[in-house]
């Protein structure tokens, strides 16, 4: 072979090479490009899977209504929310998998052929960047404002639903039948526990402030208050029995400072009726009428009747007042539209009112207490728990003593040391709690 025939050749063959590199090189690239492409639409399905997640509706609603088209497309396909998730998901695998797969054979052509060494290389490289950039970052951003990308996102999404629809339908049947293979009996409704922990977290967000808090969660724990929670006992019940003179009632009215009365006969135990100071001085104060033509039917509850039926049921007999009865039909006391009210909003308190605190602070440790005070109220305020049928202080501070206390007597119990300040023989009027915070050496123990 002479030299230029050789040289023919070495020249052919060299351009072949140039020709293989850049093919190869183009190739690359176009791998490098398929790769960014897939990695940003991994990103974009687990932002949307976290938007969709973590968006308030009740902000999207708001916005709907005032005619915004996305936030209408949000709500629509959150309500569509398993094919919504399917239609991600899907999206999501796919992506991912062509994103492994040409990450792989990126490797194996990078390093020579090695398919071993390309594809631990490819697994590595791949792994890393889908967690960083694909699913941990975009979830991270959509969390932080989830409306907004949601609103974004929501046009494309809608239109891989559609593109999707078979495969979501296949899924779809399929979680079908392994939900009816593998049957739930967990209630899915949220308790008030859960509703009252919400509330914790949207007041601590700054969503609400301090009061509404608190109206919430009278609110939310409404409906469990009973009437033996906020009656006033028959110890304490200022009622006028029938034949009284007027002058006599007119006494009791001014005295009182109360609107309304309960007329009994013989006994509290046997209410007949109820007057309204108005009726009384519109009508009968200046005459010697009886009370009868004024009196309207009393409403008689349960002690255990919840205090979201007294209210309905005081709302239908137009009445402000129903008289507590227990089972032998005795009175124990009485329920005011007030004393809902104030369950609700906290005290109410008007011009004639003697305003008196039934929790009072002495010092950082030390209050004083009138034993009228709901107890679980106390319990919740020193964060201590005990099992009583009590529904006053004073009945749990007789349930510790055993007996009817004298003024300087005291008992420990848990974290507190209570301390008679005002007793009689039918009652401890009020109490002296000092909490005492446990030493180094007992937290040490524990």
């Amino acid at each position: 072979m002479d030299i230029c025939a050789l040289s023919a050749i070495l020249s052919a063959a060299g351009s072949a090479a140039d020709v293989n590199s850049a093919a190869n090189s183009n190739g690359a690239t176009v791998q490098i490009i398929i790769m960014l492409i897939m990695l940003l639409c991994s990103a974009y399905f687990s932002a949307t899977e976290t938007a969709f997640t973590s968006l308030n509706k009740t902000r999207m609603r708001t916005l709907a209504d005032k005619g915004n088209k996305r936030a209408e497309m949000v709500l629509s396909l959150s309500e569509q929310y398993d094919k919504l998730l399917s239609t991600i998901l899907i999206g999501n695998n796919i992506v991912n998998i062509v994103l492994s797969s040409i990450c792989t054979v990126f490797f194996i052509n990078l390093l020579l052929g090695n398919q071993s060494m390309g594809t631990l290389y490819a697994t590595v490289v791949s792994t890393i960047v889908v967690l960083i950039f694909g699913e941990i970052s975009p979830k991270g951003m959509a969390k932080e404002r989830p409306e907004s990308f949601a609103m974004f996102s929501a046009p494309i999404i809608r239109l891989l639903m559609i593109v999707l629809t078979p495969l979501s339908f296949i899924f779809g049947k399929i979680k079908l039948l392994l939900s009816r293979m593998i049957k739930s009996e967990e209630d899915r409704r949220m308790t008030q526990d859960e509703l009252l922990t919400l509330v914790d977290e949207v007041e601590q967000e700054g969503a609400i402030d301090e009061d509404e808090g608190a109206l919430l969660r009278s609110a939310i724990e409404f409906t469990d208050r009973e009437a033996s929670d906020i009656l006033t006992p028959r110890t304490a019940l200022e009622a006028i029995e029938q034949g009284t003179p007027n002058k006599e009632i007119s006494r009791c009215f001014r005295e009182s400072g109360y609107s309304r009365l309960p007329v009994y006969v013989d006994s509290v135990d046997n209410i007949v009726g109820v007057i309204h100071q108005k009726d009384f001085y519109a009508t009968i104060h200046h005459t010697e009428k009886p009370i009868d033509g004024i009196m309207k039917k009393p409403v008689y509850i349960p002690l255990s009747m919840k205090i979201s039926e007294i209210l309905k049921l005081l709302k239908q007999s137009k009445s402000h007042i129903a008289v507590v009865v227990d089972e032998y039909g005795g009175t124990m006391g009485i329920v005011t539209m007030e004393d809902i009210l104030e369950e609700l909003v906290g005290e109410i308190w008007d011009e004639h009112d003697e305003i008196v605190e039934d929790f009072v602070k002495i010092d950082d440790n030390t209050y004083k207490v009138l034993c009228t005070l709901d107890l679980d109220k106390l319990f919740k305020f020193l964060d201590i728990e005990d099992e009583t049928d009590s529904a006053t202080v004073n009945g749990w501070v007789l349930e510790k003593f055993g007996y009817f206390p004298t003024v300087g007597e005291s008992f420990t119990y848990e974290k507190v040391t209570v301390e008679v300040l005002d007793a009689d023989n039918q009652r401890v009027n009020e109490i002296q709690i000092t909490v005492t915070e446990p030493s180094d050496d007992e937290d040490e123990a524990e």
